[in-house]
């Protein structure tokens, strides 16, 4: 992977804080390849084991690489970070971690899957059920303008831990500029997710990512926008999808209702346990807004692809 500079898994752990050093200052038009930890900040590995989950220092959790000072930005302006290219892929976890996730109340014991991701294009969660690999950073932004510490794990109006799973080779993401220089960093590279990613981890895997930046000087965003190369689901979209939805009078219990009946769905007639629907419903499973206007109750549906049914 070619680039004009390289950074190798220089991370911060647990904050934004415009007070962070950066580690390189990069012009506009140029590349940097980044070095990414997965999102256990390398508490897991290929051996580890559901035993290992309940023992995670929440501390090391989703290290991003960097700051990187981009010269000339400055507040008000808004800064695009083009996504260029990922490098090889080796293997990822995904984890039922108790006390996190949608449905943290219902899945108490740990839970962890390894993924051999060696065939680069496909990854295998169980005999006969196999997901595109589409990789993409999970968490990207830049400095706030508050000082202090700001945590990492939520998306804030700098970017951070958003989870766009369709922020793929080719995605411009823009972001506004609240500091001089930006003081960008990137980290929680995933290598597949759904939408909502509902067990609260993904196909969590290290890698590199390859990204170049412009400046758009004077022109202000609130928070990140984003454009995607292309269409948003090729390879999932040819088989169709089975879909269950949920009602309540709140977009969260909504979320949870589909989720649950998903997790059924799953159970019954794929004859998979409870834990791995869960977690398949993390790493499969787009949740999306289908009703918002007709108060009191809001829909949301749960859209399993048929085609990762081998």
């Amino acid at each position: 992977m070619k680039a004009n500079h390289t950074i190798h898994q220089h991370c911060h752990h647990t904050v934004w804080n415009h007070a962070i050093e950066p580690v390189l200052s990069v012009a506009p038009g140029e590349s940097v390849s980044f070095e990414v930890m997965d999102a256990s900040g390398g508490q897991f590995t290929r051996k580890s084991t559901s035993a290992d989950v309940p023992g995670i220092d929440f501390a090391q959790v989703n290290p991003v690489t960097g700051p990187v000072y981009v010269e000339g930005a400055e507040p008000g302006d808004t800064l695009e970070v083009l996504i260029e290219e990922f490098g090889t892929l080796s293997w990822g976890w995904t984890a039922i971690i108790p006390g996190f996730g949608l449905l943290a109340d219902e899945f108490k014991d740990p839970y962890l899957k390894i993924w051999d991701l060696d065939n680069q294009k496909t990854a295998e969660f169980l005999p006969g059920i196999e997901l595109p690999v589409k990789p993409f950073p999970g968490t990207i932004g830049v400095a706030l303008p508050e000082p202090g510490d700001h945590g990492i794990v939520p998306p804030r109006k700098n970017g951070g831990n958003m989870d766009i799973r369709h922020l793929t080779k080719g995605a411009k993401l823009y972001l506004p500029v609240w500091v001089t220089g930006a003081l960008f960093s990137v980290g929680d590279t995933h290598a597949a997710q759904g939408d909502g990613e509902v067990c609260g981890t993904a196909i969590e895997a290290p890698m590199h990512i390859k990204l170049s930046f412009k400046l758009h000087k004077g022109k202000m965003i609130q928070e990140p926008r984003f454009e995607t190369p292309g269409p948003l689901t090729t390879g999932l979209d040819e088989k169709g999808y089975y879909v269950t939805t949920g009602h309540a009078s709140d977009l969260m219990d909504a979320s949870k209702n589909a989720v649950r009946y998903m997790i059924e769905h799953l159970e019954k007639e794929h004859g998979i346990s409870r834990q791995e629907a869960y977690a398949l419903s993390s790493v499969a499973v787009d949740l999306k807004i289908s009703e918002i206007v007709d108060v009191p109750n809001y829909l949301i549906s749960a859209y399993l692809p048929k085609r990762i049914f081998t």
